[in-house]
């Protein structure tokens, strides 16, 4: 919970102290990593950016719950997963600063999909040929919660829960969809629920918990795998920041509910994890924190 204790323990990882130290050593370098781009383009060195802060634990999870064969599709604003799959730090700065070079790398993820919703199509089409193939690749997309507003996000659905495709919808729910929030978005009670039309299973998490991300994601992963179809997981998540560089947050939220959510935050949930397990120190937290800024 967000106060770092475990409330489901049969369902924790089977990772070691060393593991657990760089879970959150990496929590550390993509927070960092991410207020590095977003004053690159305060100085006028880039062009706008989309900031992660709060989204970390969403794409740490489930970076490390699939395989590097695996295909990712993103969005726009994904800094953490495209790192974590093999895009390097170098390349994706290049690609907020305009310079097209920032789209060719060897890893697995699709390029960077500015249009809202269109690219979760892109995941199913290449997990349906990967299946017809007969190959274990499977895909996963990354999108918003204003992605499930949007008529591809229910085509791409229906057409994976017809074919079966080995796919992954992963909805990083960060409750505003830039300046609407999720309650304007849809009367559903939950957006895991959409999945019900298309005929495939639907689930909601709490997107903060690396913990709950990992192992949800695991086993849609392992569900893909066996064939047995695709899954859409809704991680409930916050946006810290603004909706990009060239928005103003404080115009449409409030800030009561920016404090609420900042209790949440997390990387101070899995620090307060640490420190009941007796792991965490301000010393090395000053230590891997700077380590995270020379990169």
């Amino acid at each position: 919970d967000h106060e770092g204790n475990v409330v489901r323990p049969e369902l924790l990882p089977p990772w070691n102290d060393k593991k657990l130290l760089e879970v959150y050593q990496t929590l550390l370098f993509l927070r960092q990593a991410d207020y590095k781009l977003i004053n690159l383009q305060r100085q006028g060195r880039s062009g706008s950016y989309i900031s992660i802060e709060g989204h970390e634990a969403a794409q740490l999870g489930s970076a490390m719950a699939i395989e590097k064969s695996d295909w990712v599709f993103p969005a726009f604003r994904e800094l953490g997963i495209c790192y974590l799959h093999g895009v390097p730090l170098e390349k994706i700065a290049l690609y907020w600063m305009g310079n097209e070079w920032g789209s060719h790398y060897e890893a697995n993820v699709a390029p960077v999909c500015i249009p809202v919703g269109t690219h979760p199509l892109h995941a199913v089409g290449y997990a349906w040929a990967m299946k017809l193939q007969k190959k274990s690749t499977i895909t996963i997309s990354y999108f918003g919660d204003g992605a499930t507003s949007e008529g591809d996000f229910y085509e791409a659905m229906n057409f994976a829960g017809v074919m079966n495709t080995p796919t992954i919808f992963f909805c990083q729910n960060n409750q505003w969809a830039i300046s609407v929030p999720r309650k304007k978005q849809t009367a559903a009670k939950t957006l895991a629920q959409k999945s019900i039309a298309a005929g495939i299973p639907g689930i909601q998490i709490d997107g903060n918990d690396v913990f709950a991300v990992y192992t949800v994601t695991a086993e849609a992963a392992a569900r893909a795998r066996a064939g047995k179809g695709p899954t859409l997981i809704e991680a409930v998540t916050y946006r810290f920041g603004n909706h990009s560089t060239s928005d103003d947050a404080t115009k449409y939220r409030p800030k009561e509910e920016i404090d609420y959510w900042r209790k949440r935050d997390p990387l101070v949930r899995f620090k307060l994890y640490l420190q009941k397990k007796k792991l965490w120190s301000e010393a090395w937290e000053q230590k891997v924190s700077e380590e995270a800024r020379g990169k």
